[in-house]
């Protein structure tokens, strides 16, 4: 669901993994737990769909959305008050109220910055296969993790920091 970002779609490309290991069964040699082989079925798969709903909205636009602010003022200094966050990474990530949180904000990021965003930062996905999948540059790649982080950022402000 966080990867893919729609019930419907998710619920499509499980079926899809399930065909396919059906349609795979007899190269199944047993070298791994039948688990781990139908999750890299739908590793595949998710990165498949990706793929081509990335390829979709790219004929669809023709520019990348230029609806962030920058941050930055002329001279380099941010433009809005930034925070310092007092708790330790380590036992956020413990804290369920907020991985449940940070969730949220995820999913409230537009598809454009989210998808690559869960891609690099959540499944650890080497940047050029992002690329690669999302048939975009470096440069672009980079623009859009720094946009999706700078949103996150703001969403955790609001919703977990500023408490």
């Amino acid at each position: 669901m966080m990867r893919l970002r729609d019930r419907e779609v998710a619920e499509e490309v499980v079926q899809d993994c399930f065909l396919a290991a059906l349609q795979a069964r007899d190269q199944f040699t047993g070298t791994s737990s039948e688990r781990t082989w139908l999750i890299a079925i739908l590793k595949h798969k998710v990165i498949d769909r990706i793929r081509a709903d990335a390829a979709r909205r790219s004929r669809e636009q023709t520019a990348d959305s230029a609806d962030a602010v920058d941050p930055f003022n002329a001279r380099g200094l941010w433009n809005i008050k930034v925070n310092k966050w007092r708790d330790d990474p380590g036992s956020l990530a413990q804290d369920e109220e907020f991985r449940q949180t940070l969730a949220n904000c995820i999913g409230k990021l537009p598809d454009n910055f989210a998808v690559p965003f869960i891609l690099r930062e959540i499944d650890g996905v080497d940047s050029k296969e992002i690329c690669k999948v999302l048939d975009m540059s470096p440069t672009n790649l980079w623009a859009r993790l720094h946009r999706a982080r700078l949103r996150l950022r703001t969403c955790l402000e609001k919703n977990w920091f500023g408490k």
